[in-house]
């Protein structure tokens, strides 16, 4: 019945940094971005690698994520990444801190986490 994910939403506190963040910094592709006057809401549509799509939304104050990283809910966004060094390096370069590298006690890959401007956390995996 099911194909694949679709896409995963993301609603954010501060709608140009968290475009600049996800943009800029995580380097994904604008697809498309609207804004919904009639709620007051602004809908990016982002391609990661050109496969999937993640939706960043605005809306006017939108409630603050209960806790990290245990929240009911989703726990976090992770992306696959070639190169883990490279990308905290280049990560680091533009101002974004990320934790130290973990090993992955099943597959044995690395990873790391990092957080969006609202907190939301990010996990880099090594394929």
């Amino acid at each position: 019945m099911l194909q694949s994910i679709h896409h995963v939403a993301i609603i954010c506190s501060n709608y140009e940094r968290s475009k600049h963040f996800y943009t800029e910094i995580l380097g994904l592709e604008i697809v498309q971005e609207v804004y919904r006057a009639e709620r007051n809401s602004y809908k990016l549509d982002l391609a990661v690698n050109g496969l999937y799509q993640i939706e960043l939304f605005s809306f006017p104050n939108p409630p603050a994520r209960p806790s990290r990283p245990e929240a009911q809910g989703l726990r976090h966004l992770a992306f696959a990444v070639t190169d883990l060094k490279a990308a905290i390096t280049k990560l680091t370069h533009q101002g974004v801190a990320t934790e130290p590298i973990r090993i992955d006690e099943w597959t044995q890959r690395r990873f790391t986490f990092l957080a969006d401007p609202d907190d939301l956390p990010i996990e880099l995996y090594e394929v």
